[in-house]
């Protein structure tokens, strides 16, 4: 099965789904407001990128729990209010230290906390760490896969609340990369984006097709 994409059509949401390094994962991109429209259980995976609005997602809020009722996952990225949408979703922003980095000897204190996860076998902790925006509170088995320093949920899977999946970060890749800034959010999607292909079999290139473009 396949990857549908929302793209709210911002410059970063054009040029991390609509560009070369990352188009072949989607096989179809919708905005918002199409969700109506387009039969969801015909996709393995839909993901939701960074900084989607909320208000253009929440008249869908019935058709999404129909679609993770039925076995559907869906991803969704930082600082798109997923908890205004999607169930179960407890969150909890933070003040951002951009500038943790410039100092000797820092460490943002990302750890991965399920190192047998296949997403692992594509990403390192390096790939993880830029900066946080917050942390969520998944519901008791939810398997948590990135945690803060203080072990609070960063990306966790959530199979408990409905029979779907859904795929929660606070971390906000495609926004750093559509603005062609922050190195590890590249590396970030190129894993990640290869490990949800192989995952919903939505991608017979995935390798082959970043060979060659690792930052």
């Amino acid at each position: 099965m396949s990857i549908l994409a929302v793209n709210a059509g911002a410059a970063f949401h054009i040029e991390s789904l609509e560009g070369p390094r990352y188009r072949h994962f989607f096989d179809r991109l919708i905005r918002p407001e199409e969700l109506g429209d387009v039969a969801l259980d015909a996709y393995g995976a839909m993901l939701v990128p960074c900084r989607t609005a909320a208000h253009r997602l929440t008249p869908h809020v019935g058709r999404l729990l129909s679609y993770l009722n039925a076995g559907g996952t869906i991803v969704a990225m930082g600082e798109c209010h997923s908890e205004r949408w999607l169930p179960g979703i407890h969150f909890t922003p933070v003040e951002t230290n951009f500038w943790w980095w410039l100092e000797p000897g820092s460490d943002l204190g990302v750890t991965i906390t399920s190192p047998a996860h296949p997403l692992f076998r594509r990403l390192k902790r390096r790939d993880l760490a830029w900066h946080l925006h917050g942390h969520f509170a998944p519901p008791s088995g939810a398997e948590v896969l990135v945690a803060d320093r203080e072990g609070r949920a960063v990306v966790y899977v959530d199979e408990v609340t409905t029979p779907g999946r859904m795929i929660l970060s606070s971390l906000d890749p495609f926004f750093h990369h559509g603005h062609h800034f922050m190195p590890a959010t590249t590396r970030f999607l190129d894993g990640f984006l290869a490990w949800l292909a192989e995952d919903v079999g939505g991608s017979t290139a995935v390798d082959s097709t970043l060979a060659g473009k690792r930052t």
